[in-house]
């Protein structure tokens, strides 16, 4: 797996384990890329900043999830970054892809 992947999979076990701070250290160094910011718009919904986190949605070009829990959106971008078929149609993909 590419170093980028395995940088954002650490930014959002992070973020799963409740390391707000180092989840978002991680996405501010790796801003735009699309996947760093999907992982960036779920923090700020994890803080409840919906303003900020709707410009982050914006940016990587996703919609915000509406029931799907912060949670259960870092899964499924943990799934697309592990190149889970099911979902990586879900996700956005990096200028590199």
């Amino acid at each position: 797996m590419p170093e980028l992947e395995q940088t954002l999979i650490d930014a959002v076990r992070r973020a799963r384990a409740g390391d707000w701070d180092g989840a978002h250290a991680i996405v501010q160094q790796h801003e735009g890329d699309a996947r760093a910011d999907w992982i960036h718009a779920v923090l700020h919904r994890l803080e409840g900043d919906l303003g900020n986190a709707g410009y982050w949605y914006r940016r990587c070009g996703q919609t915000p999830p509406g029931t799907e829990s912060p949670q259960a959106e870092l899964a499924r971008i943990a799934d697309v970054l592990n190149g889970n078929p099911q979902h990586a149609a879900a996700g956005p993909r990096s200028a590199e892809q």
